[in-house]
């Protein structure tokens, strides 16, 4: 097969929309071959289609579609396609700083700077459909949500071995967490800046907060902002400031939302009851 000239549209690098700590590659159907390399960061993504070999840490896999791969700070590595073929994938760099102050105030990891991935290769769907989430979640400006998700996927999939001993159990806390979203529908909080406000921790603030009220902070907030935009579409607002004023990235975000809740668009909410 005759090599295939490369494009720039092919190798795409960005920093995430939300979490300055996380940089995105995006790279579609590509013969390029990387010789053994190393990054300072915690990398970890999915083959989207094609076929590859991985080598990581002196082990060797023939990977493939729907996989997961997991690199450490500083290990020697390297992932190129099959012979003959194109290969594309989604990899994200996370600051190695972030991921060890998260382990630091999270039970169960050591004293060490930061605790390695338990894995180099992950095969399952779950962990590809918590990995999608986490991408769409990543390009949109909604830093709550996106550091949730990242949390949650380091500490499910990446530090699966690692458990909390024991939850903290102030309800308290919780509840302050839950009364400043209500009352701050249009801020754009951090998962941080909520936990120091609330003195508890973003695992445990997640853990408990989805304990006590079926959802996670941020998807309480989704749902809380969806209820303010239900009534005021009800009184007349108008569509294209209610997405800013209840502090959605945009007006598609707030309508993406709204539809996954109530099965139509805001428009066809508000002239059903403008109309009635």
């Amino acid at each position: 097969m005759t090599a295939k000239l490369l494009t720039p549209s092919e190798h795409n690098f960005r920093q995430s929309a939300a979490l300055p700590f996380v940089d995105i590659r995006v790279t579609r159907d590509s013969a390029a071959c990387f010789q053994k390399h190393t990054h300072d960061e915690f990398s970890f993504g999915v083959i989207d289609s094609g076929r590859a070999a991985y080598t990581s840490q002196g082990q060797h896999y023939a990977i493939g579609q729907g996989m997961t791969v997991l690199i450490n700070p500083g290990s020697v590595h390297a992932c190129n396609p099959a012979k003959g073929e194109y290969w594309s994938y989604r990899m994200l760099f996370v600051d190695t700083g972030w991921i060890g102050d998260l382990q630091s105030e999270t039970p169960g990891f050591g004293s060490l700077d930061y605790t390695p991935f338990a894995f180099n290769l992950l095969g399952d769907a779950k962990t590809k459909s918590s990995f999608d989430q986490l991408y769409q979640q990543l390009n949109i400006a909604d830093p709550l949500g996106a550091e949730e998700a990242l949390i949650s996927f380091l500490l499910n999939h990446g530090f699966p071995n690692v458990h909390a001993q024991a939850l903290i159990r102030d309800d308290r806390a919780v509840r302050m967490a839950r009364e400043l979203i209500q009352d701050c529908l249009c801020e754009t909080f951090s998962l941080e800046e909520i936990a120091k406000q609330v003195g508890m921790s973003r695992y445990h603030l997640i853990r408990r907060f989805q304990q006590i009220y079926g959802q996670t902070p941020h998807a309480y907030q989704l749902d809380q902002r969806i209820l303010s935009a239900r009534q005021q579409l009800k009184r007349g607002a108008k569509l294209s400031e209610l997405a800013n004023q209840l502090g959605f990235a945009d007006q598609s975000h707030f309508q993406r939302v709204f539809k996954q809740r109530l099965a139509v668009t805001p428009r066809q909410y508000q002239q059903a009851f403008l109309n009635h």
